[in-house]
């Protein structure tokens, strides 16, 4: 990403004398996109986060990692046969799933989402729910086809839920986590979100204490919002090349905080969100691997942890750092991969979806066993 100083302030000029076309266009061409600008709708400035997607070939094995799935093999969620993603992100979908379209509605706005429903669910058995969230431009279908999470909800069981942002609430199809009014609990998108979670969780056989969120950049930033303002909710957060909670609050900061990094909001000396587990590419020219360390900062709060790291390579892939953060009962509070050699992009990911990197390692597997080594813990009084 190339953004010289004189070029960001005037970006920061055009939009303070309202000149948002001229912003955006601006904008995009310091971030190398190749998006036209056109006029916002409902937000006062489009922004582009990924500019370019990505495709990286695969490499010749999975990752070594044991994954999550049990008796599931993970090089069969890694490196699935040859199929064919549909549209709703299905590949090759099981006889008895399913994949439907809803629209949610509530008081600060609606947005549809994309659900889907293993064939091995059953309404005896509540299961996990994980709501993921895109990045800038991208789509529910395309996100579920890149991270091949539907085939990992199949293999698993869980429910998988993809909000849709339209380029009717932001020009690229971000979400909004650097407008203030899009970054707190009850209020904007976050409502939205969570709103979502709700109705889901009301409307199918869903364990309350297995609820979680991850997202991709602009969806990562949003997860890690969503874990900070509703820890009641969610019982743990993947942020995957995204920023902290509170990293910005316009147009201006947030390019600035993806340049350089940025801390999110302190949380007043607490912990200030649920267990998270984070990955970034120690090569993403759009979002600064800076940042992965402030969402583990923010995750950490004032916490007192012991840190332990290890190194690992996927064959044939990139090389890895896998830093955890265990409290003083040995439990994994915050688990951060940092990926060597890596772009702005799903690692492990199938290229049938946009900004992916085959290469690895499997930040799907490596989510769902985080996600699922923590169901959510009853408060203490």
């Amino acid at each position: 990403m190339n953004m010289s100083p004189n070029a960001m302030r005037g970006a920061t000029r055009l939009t303070g004398a309202g000149r948002l076309m001229e912003a955006t266009a601006a904008i995009q061409r310091m971030l190398g996109g190749n998006a036209t600008a056109s006029a916002s709708t409902s937000r006062e400035v489009g922004m582009t986060i990924e500019g370019t997607a990505e495709h990286v070939d695969e490499p010749n094995a999975p990752a070594s990692r044991p994954g999550f799935l049990g008796k599931v093999s993970l090089k069969d969620l890694v490196r699935p046969k040859a199929r064919t993603a549909s549209p709703s992100g299905n590949v090759s979908a099981p006889e008895g799933s399913r994949s439907e379209w809803v629209t949610y509605a509530g008081p600060t706005g609606s947005r549809r989402y994309m659900l889907y429903v293993p064939s091995g669910h059953s309404a005896d058995l509540p299961a996990s729910l994980v709501i993921m969230l895109h990045g800038c431009t991208q789509s529910p279908g395309d996100f579920a086809a890149g991270t091949r999470m539907n085939e990992a909800a199949e293999a698993g069981n869980f429910l998988v839920a993809y909000p849709e942002q339209t380029d009717a609430h932001n020009m690229q199809k971000c979400w909004n986590w650097f407008v203030d009014g899009d970054q707190l609990r009850d209020a904007g998108e976050p409502s939205i979100i969570a709103g979502i979670t709700r109705e889901i969780l009301a409307g199918h056989a869903v364990d309350p204490s297995r609820v979680y969120v991850a997202g991709l950049s602009a969806g990562g930033a949003m997860a890690a919002i969503m874990g900070e303002a509703y820890p009641d909710l969610y019982a743990a957060i993947g942020v995957h090349s995204g920023l902290a909670g509170g990293a910005a609050h316009d147009m201006p900061s947030a390019f600035a905080a993806m340049r350089q990094g940025a801390p999110g909001r302190s949380g007043n000396g607490r912990r200030a969100t649920v267990p998270a587990i984070v990955f970034h590419g120690d090569k993403d020219t759009t979002v600064n691997v800076r940042n992965a360390d402030c969402v583990v900062a923010q995750a950490i709060g004032g916490a007192v942890l012991t840190a332990s790291s290890e190194n690992g390579a996927v064959s044939g892939g990139h090389g890895y750092t896998r830093l955890v953060h265990e409290d003083a009962a040995g439990r994994a509070v915050v688990e951060q991969w940092t990926i060597h050699g890596a772009p702005h992009a799903w690692a492990g990911g199938s290229a049938t979806g946009s900004y992916t990197d085959p290469r690895g390692p499997d930040a799907t597997a490596e989510m769902m066993r985080f996600f699922l080594e923590h169901p959510k813990v009853p408060p203490t009084h």
